[in-house]
């Protein structure tokens, strides 16, 4: 089972405020489950946000002859 977070728990792992997984809620950006009134957010949710937008660095080439002398 998946366990499940409260906006403030993901607040604090993502290093903001409570505000944005609010806002993340609002938008329907993120997965989460209304229990009653409350809003928790599960773990492999965060893990997709996290995961979709993570942004991989470009890799170029090396060229075989290093940079040119200036």
């Amino acid at each position: 089972m998946d366990g499940l977070l409260t906006v403030d728990q993901v607040a604090e792992l993502l290093g903001t405020t409570a505000r944005f997984p609010r806002r993340l809620i609002e938008e329907r950006r993120i997965r989460y489950v209304k229990v009653g009134r409350h809003v928790r957010i599960p773990e492999s949710a965060l893990h997709e946000y996290i995961a979709s937008r993570t942004v991989e660095p470009l890799r170029r080439p090396r060229s075989r002859f290093g940079r040119a002398a200036a």
